[in-house]
């Protein structure tokens, strides 16, 4: 396996340290892509805290914001070695090894983000955990993380699929999501994140979709004034650790951290929910126009997506869509 790192066997030396007394430290670190402040990285650093009060410092967490261990895909097969400890990932990842969780990343099986919230805090949530951690992935899944709802700005207020119609859309490249844009009307093209501002400035693209904290950090609103709510993909995401760290815990250790990561899931949520309403407010006072959709047209118009991709998952679907 070919590590995206320098030093990584330096890192998993690091791991362990003697005390003055004789027992032995554990340094977890940390990965995230997103900067510090940003609430998966807050929330992760506070159960950091609380760990290390909690086993007075004999277990400490290091965190590493900012992608500064690499993307997604890197961090993970640096986690599955052992050589990161945790990392809060993208389900994309963990897909191909437990393809249950790709349910998640169809557009409109939430009805919104407080259904989303109910299927990962109740019984199909803590499935979906347990499938990961008994999974060939050496991932422990610790919980789950907010990261809001997706909707579409462009230079122009949408509010029908025929609105969209001849607009570039940048999109996750993912075949769902790339699928999902050309089902509501655009054209999705496959960019990563760090292209989209000068790709809307050229006129490479017309538009792009992300959630607001995201539209706001990014600056892409001042060249894509109209934020247009389809809302169209409601995507939580995975905080996990290394099995190779989690075997190495005693049970007393395992429980505390079990606890501590149930603690991180809500508080990242209240974190989350400030940064939406402090984006919101930032980029209207900016100019930008929020305006609603006609959600049943972007609906129906997905239903292809949902029928083609959700084939084998019918039954989760129906699970998914019976909680009030």
């Amino acid at each position: 396996m070919i590590y995206r790192m320098c030093g990584v066997g330096v890192l998993a030396a690091a791991l362990f340290v003697p005390m003055a007394s004789g027992a032995a430290t554990m340094t977890l670190r940390a990965s995230d892509v997103h900067p510090t402040g940003f609430p998966t990285v807050a929330a992760i650093e506070s159960m950091g805290k609380k760990l290390e009060a909690a086993t007075d410092g004999r277990i400490k967490l290091q965190m590493f914001a900012s992608g500064v261990l690499g993307t997604d895909k890197a961090v993970v097969e640096q986690v599955q070695v052992g050589a990161v400890q945790i990392a809060r990932i993208s389900l994309g990842e963990v897909g191909p090894v437990v393809p249950d969780v790709n349910v998640f990343n169809m557009p409109f099986v939430f009805r919104d983000e407080a259904h989303m919230r109910k299927i990962i805090d109740g019984p199909i949530g803590d499935e979906m955990l347990a499938k990961i951690t008994n999974s060939p992935a050496k991932l422990v899944a610790l919980g789950w993380m907010d990261s809001g709802s997706r909707s579409v700005y462009a230079k122009k207020p949408i509010k029908t699929p025929a609105d969209m119609h001849g607009l570039k859309i940048r999109t996750i490249g993912n075949a769902v999501f790339l699928d999902t844009m050309n089902a509501m009307g655009g054209n999705g093209i496959s960019m990563s994140f760090g292209e989209v501002y000068s790709a809307l400035q050229t006129g490479v693209i017309d538009a792009a979709e992300n959630n607001s904290p995201s539209l706001y950090t990014s600056n892409h609103y001042t060249i894509t004034p109209f934020y247009s709510q389809t809302n169209h993909l409601i995507i939580p995401e995975i905080f996990v650790m290394s099995k190779v760290t989690w075997d190495k815990l005693s049970k007393e250790d395992q429980a505390l951290v079990k606890k501590l990561s149930r603690e991180a899931q809500a508080e990242e949520r209240v974190l989350w929910d400030k940064t939406v309403v402090d984006s919101n407010e930032k980029l209207k006072a900016a100019g930008v126009k929020f305006s609603d959709v006609d959600r049943q047209a972007f609906y129906e118009a997905t239903a292809g997506i949902r029928a083609k991709y959700g084939e084998p998952y019918k039954d989760l679907i129906a699970r998914i869509e019976a909680v009030q």
